[in-house]
């Protein structure tokens, strides 16, 4: 494509402002001309070739433009009559430079902002500027449109008519057409008319569509009011804001393709996810926040940078009052319509508009998504992001996980409500849900070799941190190549309880006897653990039995203070009675001593919520054997259905499909 700027005419209604100079060369800005804007908006718009038109001081138009080095080419064509002809006969002496190419076509005394110029150069067809909001100018153009298309353009038309200022796009057929009569005009010596009059001719064969720009800058400079008016609406477009939320931890050309584009509209400020929010919905970020925050503080041209704490704009759009909005156009269906919606809502509210991009399906891009869930599922990486994710989010949730595909459930399912993605941070593998999925008891029958053999097939195939449930940790020797194993795997945490002898389950309570370590037996434990880590990351959980075995709050909270001096880097507490009010006495007189130390409680009380446990100063809830305890009651039901039909039918009713579960367990990633 090739831009056609028409400089050839005398600027006399400007007077003195255009004495010395060609009327394009009038400043509308303390930094631009009407032309060095336009120069500049056809750079960055991606054109590099121009052909200009010249006449009244075509010497000092040309060094003009030479001292503005933009990445320009520019063919310089006098009209040497221009005098006695319009731009009709500009147009025919610059012929040859013109064809066999679409043309963007402005008259030089044009001004219009970037939307403008975008919208135009995104037409899928030949276009003409139009406005629908302008009242009818007396003497300027107007277009008569019919069937959705321009058939006249002139001064002298009203009726089936809208407002219009000459900036066209001309693909090259129907450029070809109108050029045709340009020649035929002017080898007949018809020359002192516009070169819309030859358009008019050729109107059914030059198909030009309206470009409707409402209430956009894009407007003619004739004279000194036409510069006051236009002036004052540069000066407005200048301080238009742009808003832009990103929650990426890594800047592709995507993003500087649509970040270029949002820079077109005005000064941009980029908000950035926080981590919270980013692990809520997507996953969690190879860079924390402050990281993130630089890269969009480091592209030229963005002018600041500020924090989103949700997905929901709200609270920034409120804030800071942008006049647009850019995001791509993938968020109009799926789980972030609602999020859209609200945007939509809050910028009609103080008259914002919303700007919408193709969004970018290129495969490069999601091979670099792909390259990034692979190094979360790095040992050193993986075993990090339990600590990571407390100090980010406050609260992780994680449910149980006993296979391979049972971690891709955990890995995989989110849950979408108003705008919002929820998943779980976390694994969980428990001795109960190892031992049961292998038939067998919950007393420490499941040797670790067999147990570390199903944290293998989990990390396989998934990326999410792991926290073991270790029983008693066994003998304090044994301990200490428990930790360093699991740390070296790559696993985030060992919860040990403080009871001796041959593991039974808690759920029993005093129903059976169980017995209680001593403090200091157990601390020792926790101390040796903790001395065997070579990393700092790996967490030791001290698991109190105290509220189970009923002896007493006292006791809890005085086992929680020792086991954080002997090194326990988080307490899990738990309890027998169903209503959680033990269980955040606890919580609350723990914190009154200690606000640090991450608290972590099973799901026994699933009448609460994550929130409130949080409120509350939890900082892990786990969902100890919730995909254990519905999924076998399924595959016995399956089972008995097909006994009682004597036939497979009524099953496959309640099956998932065997499509399904392969696009459940096939990743590219992890193949």
């Amino acid at each position: 494509m090739k831009a056609l700027i028409l400089n050839s005419g005398m600027g006399s209604r400007m007077g003195v402002l255009a004495s010395e100079h060609p009327k394009c060369m009038t400043e509308v800005s303390s930094r631009e001309t009407i032309l060095s804007r336009q120069l500049r908006q056809i750079a960055e718009a991606g054109i590099r070739e121009v052909v200009m038109t010249t006449g009244l001081f075509d010497g000092v138009l040309v060094n003009y433009c030479q001292s503005l080095e933009l990445p320009l080419h520019i063919t310089f064509v006098k009209n040497p009559v221009y005098k006695e002809t319009n731009y009709i006969y500009s147009i025919y002496c610059a012929r040859e430079e013109l064809k066999n190419d679409d043309i963007l076509l402005m008259h030089g005394d044009l001004v219009f902002e970037n939307r403008v110029l975008d919208a135009v150069l995104d037409s899928e067809e030949s276009c003409m500027t139009v406005s629908s909001t302008m009242s009818l100018p007396e003497k300027d153009f107007k277009a008569v449109i019919q069937e959705g298309y321009i058939t006249k353009v002139g001064i002298e038309f009203f009726h089936d008519a809208m407002a219009a200022q000459p900036l066209y796009k001309l693909k090259q057929e129907d450029w070809r057409v109108w050029l045709d009569r340009i020649e035929t005009f002017c080898e007949a010596q018809n020359v002192k008319c516009y070169a819309e009059n030859a358009l008019n001719e050729a109107a059914g064969s030059c198909r030009i569509r309206p470009l409707d720009v409402k209430n956009d800058l894009c407007a003619e400079v004739d004279d000194p009011d036409d510069l006051a008016a236009v002036t004052e609406k540069v000066r407005r477009v200048e301080q238009r804001t742009v808003y832009m939320c990103f929650s990426t931890d890594m800047v592709h050309s995507g993003h500087i393709a649509i970040i270029r584009k949002a820079l077109r509209l005005g000064k941009l400020i980029v908000g950035v996810l926080s981590d919270e929010a980013v692990i809520s919905y997507k996953r969690f970020p190879l860079l924390p926040f402050a990281e993130r925050k630089a890269l969009f503080e480091n592209i030229t041209g963005v002018s600041r940078v500020v924090e989103q704490k949700t997905l929901s704009y709200r609270e920034n759009l409120m804030r800071y009052q942008p006049d647009y909005v850019v995001h791509g156009d993938d968020w109009i269906s799926g789980f972030q319509k609602p999020v859209r919606e609200e945007v939509l809502a809050v910028l009609s509210g103080y008259g914002g508009k919303l700007v919408e991009f193709p969004y970018s399906k290129d495969e490069k891009y999601q091979k670099l998504e792909s390259r990034a869930r692979i190094h979360l599922s790095l040992p050193d990486v993986r075993r990090e992001r339990l600590r990571k994710s407390i100090q980010m989010k406050g609260l992780v949730t994680a449910m149980e996980a006993h296979s391979g595909i049972t971690g891709l459930i955990v890995e995989k399912t989110v849950a979408y409500e108003k705008g919002e993605a929820r998943q779980f941070d976390a694994m969980w593998v428990s001795s109960l849900c190892d031992s049961t999925a292998k038939g067998k008891p919950d007393i420490e029958l499941v040797d670790m070799t067999s147990r570390f053999r199903t944290i293998d097939d989990i990390m396989e195939v998934t990326t999410k941190p792991i926290i073991f449930d270790g029983d008693t940790g066994g003998l304090t020797e044994h301990f200490v190549y428990t930790v360093r194993t699991l740390e070296r795997m790559g696993v985030s945490a060992v919860i040990i309880e403080d009871k001796t002898g041959l593991k039974k389950n808690s759920l029993f309570g005093t129903e059976v006897e169980q017995t209680q370590d001593t403090v200091e037996n157990f601390c020792a434990k926790i101390t040796a653990g903790k001395r065997a880590q070579k990393t700092k990351e790996f967490m030791v959980i001290a698991r109190i039995e105290s509220l189970i075995l009923e002896q007493g709050m006292e006791d809890a909270l005085m086992r929680a203070e020792a086991y954080v001096k002997a090194g326990a880097d988080g307490i899990m507490i738990h309890s027998r009675k169903k209503e959680p009010d033990e269980i955040f006495a606890f919580v609350e007189q723990f914190r009154k001593k200690d606000q640090a130390t991450p608290v972590v409680v099973p799901t026994s009380f699933n009448a609460v919520t994550e929130e409130e446990f949080k409120d509350r100063g939890v900082n892990v809830v786990i969902y100890a054997n919730q995909l254990t305890r519905t999924g076998f009651p399924a595959m016995q039901h399956a089972a008995e259905t097909i006994l009682k039909n004597h036939r497979a039918k009524e099953c496959d009713e309640m099956c998932m499909s065997i499509q399904e579960i392969i696009r459940l367990i096939l990743e590219e990633e992890f193949i």
